[in-house]
């Protein structure tokens, strides 16, 4: 019997492979006719490279002004700084560069345009929320007039995804946004951008667009085309993970690093519901400060340990993208994670025994809280999970 599934497609209409990011945003500025391109970029690349100045001097006049800080996470506060900027010259195209917090800001900062957000309060009107059963409540709103092009710096893939993440300062906690449109309308993947990214963010990352990968394969509402893609994204970044290890410099395996990433979101924006590993990491990023990545680094293997019981045959796939289909998934990642130097414990990255039970409440209200293979209904099915994490 043929179950009966759908696969949503996003409003992006462009992705470049391989061409330098100057070259590719000024193609495209020139294509949509805009004429006061803003970007946002990470302080870094702003800062302390020549990146940025390449691309304001490809643009030319069609430059409007450049604006960095955003600080990891994309605290409300740090957006709505964004947004001023933009509204201040009139921004007809933003243009985000950095790693995934400037991608998230980025993507709000185009609501924030069209419906005058100017408070943090205001943002509570846009954001998802979760029912007294686990449901998502999407609110619906129009869509931005201002588009986006992403030339992101890491492998978290939300420059593919509508979904886009701020955190609220006054509860410190990491809430989702999305609209079709938000999402960035070409995407410029240039491996040679990313050698200023930091080791351990860059493998990080992709650590977490392997958990992206993972966590697909191990759902139940997955469906071959989504099992398909996330496999191919598996095998793409367990080889070029450690190839860009063992030679920063190469700009293939980057380049394949890049592509995986890409793919591990194809089943995500079509649909397919994240488990524990994302919805734990949400709560201690926004929560606990954790960066992005180590969030998947510390999380992945143990979710996968904790839901053997249940998908002990969806788990092979995983297994034999990780080239052992006789291990177990857990297994496996763990060997690639702790390869790449990555941290294994939640105590590596600095959360506390007396944080634990604060995580797993705010769990269950994230967006993926209850959508794990292994059932999840109580904090303390989350603090079980998280008590085998601390290390």
């Amino acid at each position: 019997m043929v179950t009966a599934s759908q696969v949503m497609l996003t409003a992006t209409e462009r992705v470049t492979l391989g061409v330098p990011a100057a070259d590719a945003v000024a193609q495209e500025a020139s294509a949509r006719g805009a004429k006061k391109v803003f970007i946002l970029a990470s302080s870094y690349l702003n800062r302390q490279t020549d990146e940025i100045r390449r691309i304001e001097a490809a643009l030319g006049d069609r430059h409007a002004a450049t604006h960095d800080g955003i600080q990891p996470h994309a605290p409300r506060s740090d957006v709505l700084k964004a947004a001023e900027a933009a509204r201040a010259v009139g921004a007809d195209l933003v243009v985000t560069v950095g790693g995934g917090s400037v991608t998230d800001a980025g993507k709000i900062v185009l609501i924030c345009l069209k419906h005058n957000i100017t408070t943090a309060p205001q943002f509570d009107d846009y954001r998802v929320r979760v029912d007294d059963v686990g449901a998502m409540v999407i609110p619906e709103f129009a869509g931005p007039d201002v588009r986006a092009i992403c030339v992101p710096t890491t492998l978290s893939g939300g420059e593919f995804n509508p979904l886009s993440g701020a955190t609220d300062e006054a509860i410190k906690m990491k809430q989702g946004y999305t609209q079709r449109e938000m999402v960035p309308v070409c995407v410029v993947l240039d491996p040679a951008i990313t050698v200023h990214t930091p080791e351990w963010l860059w493998l990080s990352t992709g650590v977490r667009s392997v958990d992206h990968a993972t966590e697909t394969l191990a759902s139940f509402l997955s469906n071959d085309f989504c099992d398909g893609i996330a496999d191919s994204a598996l095998r793409l970044l367990a080889e070029g993970l450690p190839a860009v290890k063992a030679n920063p410099h190469d700009l293939d395996a980057r380049l394949k690093c890049q592509i995986g990433a890409w793919q591990s979101m194809i089943p995500i924006i079509g649909g397919v519901p994240m488990g524990a590993s994302h919805a734990i990491g949400h709560v201690l990023g926004g929560t606990c400060d954790v960066p992005h990545g180590y969030t998947s680094c510390v999380m992945s293997p143990f979710v996968q340990a904790f839901n053997l019981p249940v998908n002990a045959e969806r788990q092979k796939r995983i297994s034999a993208c990780l080239g052992d289909p006789s291990k177990s998934a857990s297994e496996l990642l763990d060997k690639l994670i702790r390869g790449l130097g990555m941290p294994r414990s939640l105590r590596e990255v600095g959360v506390s025994e007396n944080q634990l039970q604060l995580v797993s409440e705010y769990t269950l209200d994230d967006i993926w809280g209850r959508t794990n293979p292994r059932t999840i209904k109580t904090a303390a099915d989350v603090m079980e999970i998280l008590r085998t994490a601390m290390g």
